[in-house]
């Protein structure tokens, strides 16, 4: 019979490696079209590199600790270690929150007709993408500060029933009142992204379900054809939102429960990681799929050795 500590170090494994492969392949991809093809970079390639680039930092930062302790590996951070750990993981997280958030609200822009009375964005959103990136990087590195404050290494083990706890770190305790304006921030901010990737979500459907009401016949014009694939690559992101949306709910309440009950549950607590970890893992195969960027490196790579 195969043991719970067996399974999960495999899926932290498989987990990891798997996730990091398909984000920096992504992101590598980003790199050649912003180096070597620049003229066909699109303003969405920032936000995908930004996004890529989060996810795979956010699944080693979180991954190898799972795995070192899957292993046996019980005291391996110092207080240095989980501060960098934690802080960077916190960040990036967030980059994650927002560039999907980002991205969601620049297709839907992109999608909305000509008609429509602020479809003068259309000419102008591609010029806030990078300060609005930079904005969310300034902003998050200041917001989880706290972490770096209040974050050391696990001594004493017996002690899980406040605050945030794990096998190498854990919080020092401190009075609500002083805890309350952190995770107030920190919430708000999750909920408002939230709620602008579900609302860009409905309008995008809406979008979509009044263009296929009203042309249902052959499509055979440039337009079309570049209709398509606005269509496509809004389908992606409503995908993306949606997993984005239903792990981070499945991992909240995990959270939430974890964080009010008397005994530490650490095969939940795995399990929790694991949950937070599926959108990281997944997003840069839908993106691939949709941008079809794998292609796009084979045959970057054919030209540079003919070259």
């Amino acid at each position: 019979m195969v043991s719970s500590g067996i399974i999960f170090q495999i899926l932290f494994i498989s987990q990891t490696f798997i996730g990091f492969a398909g984000n920096s392949l992504f992101f590598t991809s980003c790199m050649c079209t912003f180096l070597i093809h620049p003229h066909k970079k699109k303003p969405v390639d920032v936000i995908l590199a930004h996004l890529t680039l989060a996810n795979a930092v956010t699944l080693v930062l979180r991954g190898f600790p799972n795995i070192m302790l899957s292993f046996g590996i019980k005291h391996g951070i110092d207080d240095i270690g989980c501060k960098t750990v934690l802080y960077i993981q916190r960040v990036t997280r967030s980059i994650s929150l927002n560039a999907t958030s980002l991205q969601s609200m620049f297709q839907a822009v992109t999608i909305t007709p000509s008609n429509y009375k602020w479809a003068w964005l259309k000419n102008k959103v591609s010029v806030y993408i990078l300060p609005s990136l930079l904005f969310f990087w300034i902003i998050n590195m200041i917001i989880y500060v706290e972490i770096i404050l209040r974050v050391v290494a696990t001594i004493n083990s017996s002690d899980v029933r406040h605050g945030y706890y794990s096998p190498y770190c854990k919080t020092i305790a401190f009075e609500n009142h002083q805890a309350a304006p952190f995770l107030s921030v920190v919430l708000i901010q999750d909920l408002l992204f939230l709620f602008l990737m579900t609302f860009n979500s409905v309008y995008m459907v809406n979008i979509l379900y009044r263009h296929h009401k009203t042309v249902q016949h052959v499509r055979s014009t440039i337009q079309s054809s570049r209709r398509f694939h606005e269509e496509r690559a809004t389908h992606t992101i409503l995908i993306l939102v949606s997993c984005f949306v239903f792990f981070y709910l499945i991992n909240s309440f995990l959270t939430i429960y974890l964080t009010v009950a008397n005994e530490k549950n650490w095969q939940l607590d795995k399990f929790g990681d694991l949950i937070s970890s599926c959108y990281p893992t997944i997003c840069p195969f839908l993106l691939i799929k949709n941008e079809n960027r794998t292609s796009r490196l084979t045959s970057m790579r054919i030209r540079v050795r003919i070259f």
